[in-house]
This record gives structure tokens, sequence and C-alpha cells, in this order.
């Protein structure tokens, strides 16, 4: 299906009173067409940068930048036509409904009043379409920017934390929203720092820090690459000292067992040292990683 997005060695700096910042120091980044794919990083590691560029939001950047195979910003109007983008926060007029804003959104693209009504009810806003934009919560006017980006019917959605200051609910029904989007053929790029959501939602993820990616794939794939812990119960209190010095890397977990660091298919190696010890196990269990998990190991020391 090819690459719905592009980035390669893409650079962004700005001037401040201590010196030149990068934002972006050389951005690789592949986004394939299809599915609902993650953008993480720390606050300041340049996500909304690479957003802001992507859609043609940002002068200055160097290096080369695709979108839905056109080249950015030279061929900004042909891509925008297909892609539906929400970056920060979403700008309406406060005194307006939001039926009334995405009215006079739709004017400027030729958008009719049945698609706007559709686009409403679609993100759960359609019982409070006609009140004032001013009245909506920080969730529902988070939902009415997505409605806009929705508008168009694009093959590229560009969510920029579309989830922020949505509750529990809120966010499943975004999370839901986004799926569906995907099955319908879309490429949904997603940028957040509810990395327990990212998981759940994305089939793939980039993680960047200082203006780099520095982990890209699917999110299996990032789950089983890294190290693999296993939790150790033994009633005998030899356990722990048998497996350091058998080069295990252990520490204890607070409740009587221990755990190890070693890779899945090993696992039986930590029995084998325990059981030449005369120690045997009452407990060995794989203890389950999450995003949040591969998100700190490869940051630390980054951010």
């Amino acid at each position: 299906m090819g690459e719905a997005i592009e980035f390669e060695d893409v650079r962004v700096s700005y001037r401040t009173r201590r010196g030149r910042v990068d934002a972006l120091a050389g951005l690789d980044l592949s986004v394939p067409a299809g599915g609902v794919f993650g953008f993480l990083g720390a606050n300041g590691a340049g996500k909304t940068t690479a957003i802001r560029a992507a859609v043609g939001l940002l002068r200055g950047a160097r290096g080369r930048v695709n979108v839905l195979g056109e080249s950015i910003p030279h061929g900004l109007p042909a891509a925008m036509d297909r892609v539906g983008a929400l970056v920060e926060q979403p700008s309406f007029f406060p005194n307006f409904t939001g039926r009334r804003n995405l009215e006079l959104l739709g004017r400027t693209r030729g958008i009719g009043p049945k698609r706007i009504d559709a686009t409403l009810e679609r993100v759960g806003l359609g019982v409070r379409a006609d009140s004032r934009f001013a009245a909506y919560s920080l969730g529902m006017k988070q939902r009415l920017g997505i409605a806009a980006a929705l508008m168009k019917d694009p093959e590229l959605l560009i969510l920029d934390e579309p989830a922020n200051g949505l509750d529990p609910p809120g966010i499943l029904e975004v999370r839901t929203l986004m799926r569906s989007f995907a099955a319908e053929g879309r490429t949904v790029f997603v940028s957040s720092h509810i990395l327990a959501e990212v998981e759940h939602a994305c089939d793939r993820v980039a993680i960047v820090a200082h203006g780099k990616c520095i982990a890209s794939g699917r999110v299996s794939d990032l789950l089983q690459g890294t190290n693999a812990h296993y939790r150790v119960r033994a009633d005998d209190p030899r356990a722990r000292e048998v497996l350091t010095a058998g080069g295990w890397p252990v520490e204890p977990d607070g409740d009587g067992t221990i755990i190890v660091a070693v890779d899945s298919s090993r696992s039986h190696e930590v029995t084998e040292t325990l059981a030449h010890a005369g120690i045997y196990l009452s407990e060995l269990t794989p203890i389950a990683r999450s995003l949040e998990d591969v998100f700190l190991e490869l940051t630390q020391g980054r951010t």
C-alpha cells in the first residue's frame, strides 16, 4: 500500500536566548498506509513539530517530508485534499455552536449539512451540536476537532493528542473511533502521551527522543524485543544468592519472590541452576511487559 508519511533526515532548529535548539535533529520515519500508527515521545521530543512539518504549518524544515506521495511543502495542496488533521488545541469561534463552526468550515470545502450532521453523530456530539463551543468541556472540544478533521472523508487522519482532557469513557470512545477509521481503510497517525491507550489502539508505534526516532515497529514486536523478566518463588532463602552467583540479574520483588531478567528461550536454565543447588521452584511466571515499560527503557537518560 506504500507509505502514508515519510520523514527523511528532517531537521528543524529554533533560535533562543541561550542559542540554537534542535526540535528535530535528523528525524527518519516511515508510516505505512493503513492502520493506526502511534507517535510517542516525552514533552519537547519533537512530536508536534514533526506533525506541523507534515501538514505544512512549519517553515524552515530541512530534509524530505512526503505525505501520501506528495512532497511537502511543494505538493501541499494536492496532499491536503486527502488529509484531515487535528494539531494541538482545536480553534473555533467560542460563541458559535459546534454545528455552526463546522458549517463555516464546510463552506470552504464544499461540504453540505448532511455530511456535517453525520460527522457530529459519529464523534458523539449529535445531542450537543447546537450548544455554544464556549460551553463545551475540553473533551467535547477535542471531539469537535476530530469531527472537523473527518468532515472531508480523508485517506489520512493526523491527530495530535486527541484524547487530551477526556475521561475514561471518552478515551475508550476515541479509541473505538480510531479503530473504526482504520477498518475503513484510512491511515490514522496519532500522537499521545497516554501509553496504555496507545498500546490498545495502535498497530504500530514510533518513539522519538530529542528530535530523532529511536524505535519503530509493530507494538507486538517492540514488546517482545525487550528483556524478559520472570517472577521466581522458592522456599529456600538461598535462591537469590545461587542465581546471582550463576550470573543472572536478580532483584527482590518485596513479597518473598525475586525477579530474574532472562530471555524467554533460556527460562528453563533458571530452573536448572536452582535444581543443581538442590532448590526447587514453586513459581516461575513471566512478567508481561507494557508499552510504558518499553518507552521508559528506551528513553531513560535521553529525556
